[in-house]
C-alpha cells in the first residue's frame, strides 16, 4: 500500500477497503488494520485481489471520488467515478465532431504529430549521449520519423494517418533498442509486444503505459469530456478512445523516458520480475512499489508547455491538453495543439 499525492495506491493481495464514517478502513494479510481519513484521497487505484465494499464505492462516487482497477501488469482494467460531470453541451459537440470527417482527421492528425514529435525528441536526446554507429542510428532513426511528421500533416484519412503511425512506432521502438542499458540479468528488448509482454522492458511499458492511460482518462473525465468517444482510435463499447488518442502524446515522456531512467539506473533489476505460466512477464510486488513511488515522483517533475509560457507538472499536462481540445470543441481555439517537449 502506498499514499502518494492524495492517490491510495494498494497493490498487496487479499487487502480489503472498507467505509469507516468519515475514514477508509484498510484490511492487509498479517498486518494490523489501519485508517485513513477519506478527505485526504482524491482517488484510490488497486491492483489484482483488493476488494472494497458497496459502501465505500458509494461514497466514493457520491464524493467524486475516483476508483481505477489495474490488473497486476499494470494493464486498465475499469473505472468508477459516480455521475457524469461536464457540460452537457460539450459533449454534445464532441459527438458532432466526431460525425464530421474533416474534424475528426484534423484532431487525430493532431494526435499523431505530438506522439511522433515526442518520440522524435526522446531518440534525439539519446543521440546526445551515445557515440559512434549508436548515435549515427539514432539520428537516422529521428530523421526518419521527422519525414514521417511531415507526411501526417497531409494524411488524407485515418487509414493513412495510423499506417503512418506505425511506421513511426517502429522507427521508435527500434531506437529504444539503442537507448536500453538494462542489467545483464534482464533479457534484452527487441520489440514491442504486449497482451501479454513476454520480457522485463515489455512489461515495464505495458505498467507505465496503464498507469498514464489512467491519468489521461482523469483528466477527459475532470473536463466534461466524454472519454469513450475518440477520433483516432476507433469507437468500441467499452473502449476508452479518447483517453487512448490524448495520452499518444504522452507516452514517450510518462513512460518510455522513465522506464529507461529505472533501467539505465539499474533501479530496476531481474528480481523486480516475474514469469507467469504461459511465458507472461510482470512486475513483482517490490518491482510495482518501486514504480509507484518514481511514477508519483515523476509526475511532479515540471515540463514547458509552449502555449502557456510556463512549465507544468507531468500530472496535470493531460487535464490542460483535455482543456485545450474542449476549447477547439466549443470553437475557442482552430484547432488542437498536442503538448511537445523541446
Amino acid at each position: 500500500m502506498t499514499e502518494l499525492l492524495n492517490t491510495l495506491y494498494v497493490q498487496t493481495q487479499g487487502t480489503s477497503l472498507h467505509l469507516d464514517h468519515d475514514s477508509l478502513k484498510i484490511i492487509m494479510p498479517e498486518v494490523p488494520k489501519r485508517t485513513l481519513p477519506l478527505r485526504r484521497l482524491d482517488g484510490i487505484v488497486v491492483y489484482g485481489h483488493v476488494s472494497l465494499s458497496a459502501e465505500l464505492l458509494a461514497r466514493c462516487a457520491d464524493d467524486g471520488r475516483s476508483v481505477v482497477w489495474m490488473s497486476l501488469s499494470g494493464r486498465f482494467l475499469g473505472r468508477v467515478d459516480g455521475p457524469t460531470r461536464g457540460n452537457v453541451l460539450l459533449r454534445h459537440a464532441q459527438h458532432l465532431f466526431h460525425a464530421d470527417p474533416a474534424r475528426r482527421l484534423q484532431i487525430s492528425r493532431s494526435c499523431v504529430a505530438g506522439k511522433l514529435q515526442n518520440s522524435r525528441q526522446l531518440l534525439l536526446r539519446g543521440a546526445r549521449d551515445a557515440a559512434n554507429q549508436t548515435q549515427a542510428s539514432l539520428r537516422s532513426l529521428a530523421q526518419d520519423i521527422d519525414d514521417l511528421l511531415a507526411r501526417a500533416g497531409d494524411a488524407g484519412s485515418l487509414d493513412e494517418l495510423m499506417g503512418l503511425e506505425g511506421q513511426g512506432a517502429r522507427c521508435y521502438f527500434a531506437g529504444l533498442t539503442h537507448m536500453l542499458r538494462a542489467p545483464a540479468d534482464v533479457a534484452p528488448f527487441t520489440n514491442r509486444t504486449r497482451r501479454p509482454p513476454t520480457d522485463p522492458v515489455n512489461a515495464l511499458l505495458s505498467f507505465l503505459y496503464g498507469l498514464t492511460r489512467a491519468l489521461v482518462h482523469g483528466a477527459a473525465e475532470q473536463v466534461g469530456l466524454d472519454p469513450y468517444l475518440g477520433f483516432l482510435h476507433g469507437m468500441r463499447p467499452g473502449k476508452p478512445a479518447l483517453a487512448l488518442d490524448l495520452m499518444e502524446e504522452f507516452r514517450p515522456i510518462h513512460a518510455d523516458r522513465l522506464a529507461l531512467n529505472l533501467l539505465n539506473r539499474k533501479q530496476l533489476r531481474a528480481e523486480h520480475f516475474e514469469t507467469l505460466p504461459g511465458g507472461a512477464v510482470q512486475l513483482t510486488e517490490d518491482g510495482r512499489r518501486l514504480v509507484l513511488t518514481e511514477w508519483q515522483a515523476w509526475k511532479s517533475k515540471g515540463w514547458p508547455h509552449k502555449l502557456l509560457g510556463r512549465k507544468v507538472s507531468a500530472s496535470l499536462l493531460p487535464v490542460v491538453q483535455s482543456r485545450l481540445l474542449a476549447r477547439h470543441i466549443r470553437g475557442e481555439l482552430p484547432a488542437y495543439i498536442p503538448w511537445t517537449v523541446g
